[in-house]
């Protein structure tokens, strides 16, 4: 419950504070004194901006302005403060937001209990302390998230937990769903990879590489065919010099003859000699060795054109291969390998049988919470459609049909349901969405229905009413007035009204004036105690003929009182 507020330069305030109690409490005066000013007032505190961005509360000529409120803590409340770390101090909560303007711009702070915190933590708060209700407020029942979220709220308890259990399993499954997806992904990957590797090692395999040496094998073979005929010149040449001589001239083997003869015979005068004989004779037998040799390879000298072509073809061939990779021969042997290796892996290195059993799994829980949360909301609409019924008539909609529409949606963390409120106010009007046909004094007496439901499940919000009753016959302002007080049996209730019949009712009643002194406008809020102001209150709403319009007045504080 709301116990204070304190108010420093908003919009035509300078300064104010206010107590207030249990019950009901009401804010009458004239149009424009600031009576809304109040309700807009708490709903900035929590971050919100209600008719007006939140810096043009400030008074004009003011560099800072401050709004602070302090409530009585509730057990939800304190779970919250626990839950975010926050201390309750002594049973009250003080919620504090401040604006400052300097250098053209204008920053804001919020406090809880003295700490700053931000605007989201300021919302999720603001839930649990106060629910502002204002006529024409389509906005706020006109989509189908916020008519799932007022049915949710009916389900109470129940329903409490059935969407918690939808909101983790939806979790769980979309983070199994995500892991599979990945692994899907990065198996697909591997696939398009493998593709490559296979062509690759196809292009290796079919080389059939087996020494790392073969290129510059075949290139030798290669320079052999190609440059025969000048090889067979000079091999010649060099065994007409060893065996046949030039021009008359002995042979380079034939000069060794005489040599080797002339060193047997001296080499027995000395025998020292016998070194150089030996070692003429070792020069023979090379030269008769490189003869043979050179002999030998002019035999494998042939002109094998079929052959160059062959060499030339796979020269070509294993040249791509090392441009293509980049790497030579035996580092082509150990990548042929590798890519054997790499191609081994299976579908099991990702782990997917495994991930689509969780996904599976995960999918049938989320089904099965959706299906229990649509069990319990279709229930929840039967009931809702039921007890809404029973509070509308009363309001002057004697004729009033409303039912709850559930349809099917995709899968999301809030269920499978989408909802339509559909309404119907006259006889022979077909039902259809509420805010297409609901007038406007017809939605505030259907938001104040179903808060008035919703209370009864134990939402025990401070509820805050802002010209509910505005554009209703006096009949329709009794029956107005008779919920109001229902409802703050159990809860604090605010309202700014104009109807003199709904502010007779009230336990507590606020009169919201301004004046205007040297040219600045100021309100002022004035709370009624005694019969006499509040008389006079009431006949100020009632106008007319002053006299009648008291004695009007103090009826209706009489048949309160009595």
């Amino acid at each position: 419950m709301l116990v204070g507020l304190r108010l420093q330069n908003i919009a035509l305030i300078e300064s104010l504070e206010l107590t207030f109690g249990t019950g009901l409490t009401v804010l009458t005066g004239e149009t424009g004194a600031g009576k809304s000013l109040l309700l807009d007032a708490l709903s900035s505190l929590f971050g919100g901006e209600t008719s007006a961005p939140g810096f043009r509360l400030m008074r004009k000529g003011s560099n800072k302005s401050q709004i602070e409120a302090s409530f009585l803590i509730t057990a939800p409340v304190e779970s919250w403060l626990t839950q975010e770390s926050l201390d309750a101090e002594e049973g009250e909560l003080l919620v504090t937001r401040e604006w400052r303007l300097k250098d053209q711009r204008v920053s804001s702070r919020i406090r809880i209990n003295g700490v700053i915190v931000n605007r989201h933590l300021a919302a999720n708060l603001k839930s649990l302390l106060i629910d502002l209700t204002a006529q024409g407020q389509i906005q706020n029942i006109s989509s189908s998230g916020k008519q799932l979220l007022y049915l949710d709220s009916f389900s109470g308890v129940k329903g409490e937990e059935a969407l918690r259990q939808v909101y983790e399993s939806w979790h769980i499954w979309l983070a199994n769903k995500k892991a599979l997806q990945i692994a899907e992904k990065k198996l697909k990957e591997s696939k398009l990879n493998s593709n490559y590797l296979q062509e690759l090692l196809d292009d290796i395999e079919a080389a059939n590489l087996h020494d790392p040496n073969e290129d510059k094998i075949l290139q030798g073979e290669q320079d052999r065919l190609v440059h025969g005929v000048r090889l067979q010149e000079g091999l010649s040449l060099l065994l007409s010099s060893l065996q046949s001589g030039k021009e008359g001239f002995p042979s380079i083997l034939d000069q060794f003859v005489p040599i080797i003869h002339e060193l047997q015979i001296i080499s027995q005068v000395d025998s020292s000699l016998q070194k150089s004989l030996t070692l003429s004779l070792e020069l023979q037998a090379g030269l008769q060795e490189l003869v043979f040799g050179l002999e030998d390879y002019v035999s494998s000298l042939k002109s094998d054109p079929q052959r160059l072509n062959e060499l030339q073809d796979r020269l070509s061939l294993l040249k791509r291969l090392q441009l293509r990779h980049g790497i030579d021969l035996a580092e082509l042997l150990k990548k042929r390998e590798e890519l054997k290796e790499s191609l081994n892996h299976e579908e099991n290195a990702f782990n997917l049988e495994e991930l689509r059993q969780k996904e599976h799994q995960s999918r049938l829980e989320r089904d099965h919470n959706n299906e229990l949360l649509s069990s319990l909301r279709s229930k929840s609409a039967k009931k809702l459609e039921d007890q809404l019924l029973q509070s509308l008539r009363p309001l002057g909609l004697e004729n009033v049909r409303f039912k709850v529409e559930i349809l099917r949606s995709e899968a999301t963390n809030n269920g499978t349901d989408s909802v339509r409120f559909l309404f119907s106010a006259n006889p022979g009007q077909p039902l259809a969405p509420l805010a297409e046909v609901a007038s406007g004094g017809e939605m505030s007496r259907f938001l104040l229905a179903l808060k008035t439901v919703l209370s009864a499940q134990g939402h025990f919000a401070t509820l805050l009413f802002d010209e509910i009753d505005a554009g209703v016959s006096g009949r329709v302002s009794t029956a107005i007035a008779e919920s109001l007080k229902e409802l703050s049996v159990n809860q604090q209730v605010f309202c700014v009204t104009h109807q003199p019949l709904v502010a007779a009712a009230a336990d507590h009643h606020f009169s919201v004036t301004k004046s205007v002194d040297s040219g600045i406008t100021r309100s002022h809020v004035t709370s009624l105690t005694d019969f006499e102001s509040r008389r006079n209150e009431l006949a100020q709403l009632a106008g007319g003929d002053f006299k009648e319009a008291s004695l009007y007045a103090a009826s209706l504080l009489d048949k309160r009182a009595a």
